[in-house]
């Protein structure tokens, strides 16, 4: 590093995945500047470093000097911006692939030494706009930055996530749930805090062993989408009816619900992804070769799903399973 108290600049550091990543590179003594549109979205992260530590900084991504400012006297660059939906035609492309290479172009003409890019397991197969966009902006990311490093992490579980939270929430109003395409699709859910190991052993691992490399996050459970409910009801003492629904009904059904103000709670992009499996492929390096042993989603789900249980209360979401 180039002082003796490194410097991170984080993109996207008040999501789900990058504020985990600030909490660890703070707690390594890392000065972590948060960049966000809205500095005080960032605050409620402050008290994870000292005083001064934790810096909140406005970004216009629009403005390529706003964004080299966010980037000066950094050592390290972490992009963790990233979208499920679209609230716009082209927010996909916008976000996903123009705004990641014009962050990586930056931080390279900034001196930055290293750059960790946090895409999405699948995205070389799958066919959604998600999917592609995100495909493109690890190109675009490599173009600029050839020596980042691209991880690429399955469906996140833990804490706040807004997967088994958004089922479990559902089976307490819901008498059954949906089975997009048979529940025959495969994923390989990943542990949130083993995702932010990751993208610190991608920091601090030689350069020879993670720059210019595609990582492959996936936990140890291969399961179905049909598994994924299993393992929420054991976890919540909530069982639901399964209801199949083929790809072009819940399609139909997606474009309905994309009709609903808010947050949808399905969209046809997304019924798209599930056409494809979600898991490592076969050879490609992984959670292993970043010297992380993944947790699995029965050591994990109990602890944040209680919560769901018929008189169970809440907990404290803070902290990592052994």
């Amino acid at each position: 590093m180039s002082h003796q108290n490194p410097t991170a600049t984080i993109f996207g550091g008040t999501g789900f995945v990058g504020r985990q990543i600030v909490r660890e590179l703070a707690s390594r003594g890392f000065t972590v500047k948060i960049a966000t549109r809205a500095p005080e979205s960032a605050y409620f992260l402050k008290p994870c470093g000292t005083v001064g530590q934790i810096v909140p900084l406005a970004v216009n991504y629009a403005d390529p000097e706003s964004i080299a400012r966010a980037l000066s006297n950094t050592d390290i660059a972490v992009n963790c911006i990233g979208i499920l939906y679209e609230k716009r035609r082209g927010a996909f492309n916008r976000m996903h692939t123009e705004l990641a290479g014009k962050i990586a172009h930056t931080a390279k003409n900034q001196g930055v030494q290293r750059f960790v890019h946090i895409s999405a397991l699948g995205v070389d197969q799958a066919h959604s706009r998600y999917a592609r966009t995100k495909l493109a902006g690890e190109q675009a990311v490599l173009d600029a930055f050839p020596t980042a490093t691209i991880l690429r992490p399955g469906v996140i579980f833990g804490p706040d996530d807004h997967f088994f939270n958004k089922f479990a929430e559902l089976s307490r109003y819901l008498p059954a749930l949906p089975l997009i395409g048979g529940g025959k699709t495969r994923l390989q859910p990943v542990y949130i805090g083993d995702v932010a190991d990751a993208a610190i052993a991608a920091i601090e691992k030689p350069a020879k062993d993670v720059q210019g490399h595609i990582f492959e996050l996936g936990g140890p459970d291969i399961v179905t989408f049909r598994d994924i409910y299993e393992k929420m009801f054991a976890a919540t003492g909530r069982r639901r009816r399964l209801v199949s629904l083929p790809f072009a009904l819940a399609k139909i059904d997606a474009f309905f619900l994309g009709l609903i103000p808010g947050e949808p709670l399905l969209t046809c992009d997304q019924v798209e992804t599930l056409k494809t499996d979600s898991i490592v492929t076969e050879g490609r390096p992984g959670l292993a070769e970043l010297g992380i042993t993944p947790h699995g989603m029965d050591a994990v789900l109990p602890i944040y799903l209680e919560r769901f249980c018929e008189g169970g209360h809440h907990e404290s979401l803070s902290e990592k399973p052994a």
